[in-house]
């Protein structure tokens, strides 16, 4: 059969197998049932001569009854204001020079959603239809989608109101009281209002980062890094900030290759795993940097950093969700996207991440990065 696997059956009962063509799915090889989304295909008499696994799937129809029927008794659609689909359509009867009906949403019997497509098969331009191919695909992925980005949306929107109206009431009442203020009271509003603002700007730069980590447009700017100062700088920082220097146990084996990456987007790595593991994590928080073998296939080289703490670590069950989207420990607080871009950045680099327990019992984050030396060093 040129189309599917099963044949149709004639208007006398006879099976009647259309006539195979060039490039159909038989000759390439292609068996229907294989195939991701539905496909349905009617002949020129309008009768199912091939309905895959997946329609089967998506309708809940049985391809035995479906196969042999008319189009529009196997598939019966309509569009969201209630109108049968394939009379508002007419594909064997409609305008002669239509070759298709782009992708739309239509409903099945029982209200169940479909994303539906159809493309008609001339056997010369305006001429008879000689059969009308449709696939359909379930509509859950993309609801995923759109409930991703509408939590994203509320996220951020729950993220922004805080600082920005910490923002508006301090500038309000300064603007409105300045004289009845003291120095020291308006330094303390001017460095609340400056810490807002970084947040604010901090969490947009978040943003920016995820949509170019879902659109695969994450630049990654190459320039030797040592990876080891890298650490230490971070560190350092927290030291600055009031902790204690011996929470802090940093190791790292020499000698190391030379690691080519972008010295910023490492900072941001860098930057939200020790912070999860100052404010999540107790006890001491050991960074290892290792010389390891490359993640990226063909080359040998790589550099490993490994993030350790003594709290309580991750629940195993929650493992593998630490770098989705929203994901936040037991511990309240953030946006929850961190981590997620911390993987994005990392595999942007050609790198590979992963969670675990430490040998203290706290959670530890690896992640091992290709040393990506430049064509014309090697």
């Amino acid at each position: 059969m040129s189309v599917g696997t099963s044949r149709a059956a004639g208007p006398h009962g006879a099976a009647r197998p259309p006539s195979p063509r060039p490039g159909d799915l038989a000759d390439l090889g292609i068996d229907p049932d294989e195939l991701p989304d539905g496909l349905v295909v009617a002949d020129e008499h309008g009768q199912v001569v091939c309905f895959n696994a997946a329609a089967v799937r998506i309708t809940a129809v049985p391809a035995e009854v479906a196969l042999g029927q008319r189009l529009d008794k196997a598939l019966p659609l309509e569009d969201l204001e209630g109108r049968r689909w394939w009379q508002l359509t007419d594909p064997y009867g409609g305008l002669a020079i239509r070759v298709r009906q782009p992708e739309r949403n239509l409903l099945l019997p029982g209200g169940r959603e479909v994303l539906v497509s159809a493309r008609y098969v001339r056997t010369r331009p305006t001429g008879p239809v000689r059969r009308v191919v449709v696939t359909l695909r379930d509509t859950e992925a993309r609801r995923r989608t759109e409930r991703s980005h509408a939590e994203l949306i509320a996220t951020v929107a729950h993220e922004l109101r805080s600082p920005l109206t910490s923002v508006k009431g301090f500038t309000a009442t300064l603007l409105a009281k300045w004289e009845r203020f003291t120095d020291d009271q308006k330094r303390l509003m001017l460095e609340t209002v400056d810490a807002d603002a970084d947040r604010v700007t901090r969490l947009i730069a978040e943003l920016l980062d995820i949509s170019r980590i879902d659109s695969g447009r994450l630049e990654v700017r190459r320039q030797p890094v040592d990876i080891g100062a890298a650490v230490s700088r971070h560190i350092q920082a927290y030291v600055a900030s009031g902790q204690a220097a011996d929470r802090f146990l940093l190791r790292v084996q020499q000698p190391l290759p030379d690691l080519w990456a972008d010295p910023d987007k490492i900072d941001q790595v860098l930057s939200n795993l020790l912070e999860n593991a100052v404010r999540h994590g107790e006890g001491t928080v050991t960074i290892d940097v290792t010389a390891t073998a490359s993640p990226r296939e063909g080359e040998d080289a790589g550099t490993s950093v490994t993030v350790s703490d003594e709290g309580p670590g991750i629940p195993e069950e929650s493992m593998n969700r630490v770098f989705t989207r929203f994901w936040r420990g037991s511990k309240r607080g953030g946006t929850g996207l961190g981590l997620y871009i911390v993987k994005g950045i990392v595999e942007a680099h050609g790198g590979t991440i992963t969670v675990g327990r430490a040998p203290g019992g706290g959670a530890q984050f690896r992640f091992t990065l290709p040393v990506g030396a430049p064509a014309y060093l090697a």
